[in-house]
């Protein structure tokens, strides 16, 4: 029992070393993302709350871009709506990568 619940205890606490962190990561809709990948940073607030059906997503240094997943385009699209940004839309994200896919904890306009 005293072997059970210690390993409960470790699987709790190590929840958290597998959530990632990206930082003033530029954000862009998932349908625009092939054409704004040269320059994400042009894409405009308008274009993206138009083709936010179809997600959100952002790109890493390396000029992969991850998707999020339902809980952060949500998030995304609240966020959208509150900023007076019309363009270099940038994120800090927090979450965890599974493929191409971020499941988003936490997400914040930078």
């Amino acid at each position: 029992m005293k072997k059970l619940f210690a390993l409960m205890l470790l699987t709790v606490f190590s929840l958290p070393l597998f959530a990632e962190e990206w930082k003033n990561a530029p954000v862009t809709d998932v349908q625009c993302s092939a054409r704004t990948k040269a320059d994400p940073d042009s894409h405009t607030k308008q274009c993206a709350m138009k083709c936010a059906k179809a997600g959100f997503g952002i790109f890493t240094s390396d000029g992969k871009f991850l998707k999020f997943d339902d809980k952060g385009n949500k998030d995304m699209t609240e966020a959208l709506g509150k900023t007076d940004k019309n363009d270099h839309i940038r994120v800090d994200v927090k979450g965890e990568q599974a493929g191409d896919v971020i499941k988003v904890e936490s997400l914040k306009l930078s």
